[in-house]
């Protein structure tokens, strides 16, 4: 079992007197930004100047500056920029306005695990990732609590990267629920794992391939939706509630015995075989390098295949029947 600590273990005074660099103002940004704020640590937030973000920052009361303006400036700069962007704006904005001991922070390993940004051996770098979005990051800060939060020790320059580590974690509300420490292997790896196999790729093609399969038998496309996708939320409620063993006790027992008889049939040794390939590509860094080459050539299989997506016949069916439900905020992406 992992350790765990908590704010009893953290030293915010290391962070006393630093300037702390957030690069982004997003999801995550503002909840970093504002909640070592709010625990009486300097922070400077980083924007291009085109940034929509820039104005919101702003207006919460923080010096806005540009990204190589603030690596001057900083003691420890947090990478909150979306993965793809993370080397280049490192190489030609941060890297050549370092100062000497200058913290480097992440809230996500890739760009660091699979070399895109390669740091100065002379450097702590570090990572600290509240395991939930930023607005119950924040959210739970105000009301005295937290989000459980990973740290891990890239490279320790000063011999004290950790401790820096479990200090800004405790900054952003991490320590009042647990502080656990990974590596940016583990830490990278599982989490592009648990995309793919499972809560972005292999969820939604189950509830589209159970879609499919009523429809073509003749069922009513909106039955269909109903029981395969729509429904899914009641279930991942309970088990984020109480964990499988208690959507198991929640449910019927007609859906516990088809459970048991139909869950392996349909997430057999194929489907395992499958997921061990991907965690052998991610290991390898094969996904990493399509990754990268997708974005270096404009992402033509993902406009692609987001354009299909959003076409799905599912899709439109979905539309509608949310119309029917008046307690859920409607929501909609741009059309292609």
């Amino acid at each position: 079992m992992a350790k765990v600590y908590y704010d009893s273990d953290a030293n915010l005074n290391l962070l006393d007197g630093k300037t702390i660099a957030i690069i982004g103002y997003g999801s995550q940004g503002h909840a970093h930004a504002q909640n070592l704020r709010d625990s009486g640590t300097k922070v400077i937030v980083a924007l291009h100047d085109e940034s929509k973000s820039k104005a919101i920052a702003e207006k919460d009361g923080f010096e806005v500056y540009t990204v190589s303006e603030a690596a001057k400036k900083s003691d420890v700069i947090m990478f909150l920029m979306p993965d793809h962007l993370q080397a280049s704006i490192y190489k030609t904005e941060i890297l050549p306005n370092l100062k000497k001991d200058t913290k480097l922070a992440f809230a996500h390993g890739f760009a660091v695990h699979f070399g895109q940004i390669v740091p100065e051996t002379d450097r702590d770098v570090f990572m600290v990732a509240p395991k939930g979005p930023g607005h119950m990051v924040r959210q739970m800060y105000k009301e005295g609590k937290g989000v459980p939060c990973l740290i891990a020790i890239y490279q320790d320059a000063s011999g004290k990267a950790k401790d820096f580590a479990l200090a800004y974690a405790s900054g952003v509300g991490g320590g009042r629920a647990g502080i656990i420490e990974t590596s940016f292997r583990e830490e990278t790896e599982t989490d592009l794992f648990g995309e793919q196999a499972v809560l972005c790729g292999g969820v939604s093609e189950l509830m589209q391939a159970g879609y499919q399969t009523l429809v073509e038998a003749g069922y009513q496309p909106e039955m269909a939706y109903f029981e395969c996708i729509n429904e899914l939320k009641l279930i991942v409620d309970m088990i984020f509630e109480g964990g499988l063993s208690w959507m198991r006790y929640s449910v019927s027992d007609t859906a516990k015995y088809g459970d048991m008889i139909a869950g392996p049939r349909v997430i057999g040794e194929e489907s395992r075989k499958v997921m061990k390939q991907l965690l052998k590509e991610i290991q390898d860094g094969t996904f990493a390098r399509d990754w990268i080459l997708e974005n270096q050539t404009g992402r033509p299989r993902m406009m692609k295949w987001a354009k299909a997506a959003q076409e799905a016949d599912c899709e439109a069916v979905g539309k509608e029947l949310r119309k029917m439900m008046p307690w859920m905020e409607q929501k909609e992406v741009p059309k292609f």
